[in-house]
């Protein structure tokens, strides 16, 4: 695996519609550990987009694009994220393979991933752990985050594109 050169950018379209006490997002701007932006025009045109609606499985083959234009999140409310995630966004949308949230609102459950996990968990299977840590950093629940998804995470960093993540998320699907 290639050593990490220096952090990835990240940027994410944050829409207002949590809890700011609750919201990963907010707090990650807040320590500059991601630049907001609160226009979808705002987005980078070719950075890869993190969706859960995506038909594309993340992959470490998005890690060159990522190094070069960023890896980017829409923050909004899980109630209303069927409205905002199918709208036509800017760069390539990604979907991230089978993970459980630690985070204390979706605790436990698959796929409910809060946004500071999203980032981590992109960051990690393209090799970037240090900063995935660092991202996770900020929650008394963030390194469980990745205890608890590891085996997983670990399995998805050396696969080589998105069908290969898909065959190995069925293994943990079961």
């Amino acid at each position: 695996m290639a050593e990490e050169k220096s952090s990835i950018k990240l940027y994410v379209y944050h829409l207002k519609q949590c809890d700011p006490k609750k919201c990963t997002a907010h707090k990650l701007a807040r320590f500059k550990m991601v630049k907001s932006v609160f226009r979808l025009r705002m987005l980078p045109a070719r950075a890869v987009n993190l969706n859960p609606f995506s038909e594309v499985a993340f992959s470490p083959a998005d890690r060159v694009t990522i190094e070069k234009h960023g890896l980017s999140a829409v923050d909004c409310s899980w109630a209303r994220s069927d409205q905002v995630l199918t709208l036509k966004m800017k760069g390539k949308p990604r979907c991230l393979p089978y993970l459980i949230a630690t985070n204390p609102v979706n605790y436990g459950k698959v796929g409910k991933l809060s946004t500071a996990e999203a980032f981590a968990a992109a960051l990690y299977i393209i090799g970037y752990e240090d900063q995935a840590k660092k991202v996770l950093s900020l929650w008394k629940w963030g390194r469980v985050f990745i205890e608890t998804n590891r085996e997983a995470l670990d399995a998805y960093r050396k696969a080589k594109d998105s069908s290969e993540i898909v065959k190995i998320q069925e293994s943990f699907i079961g």
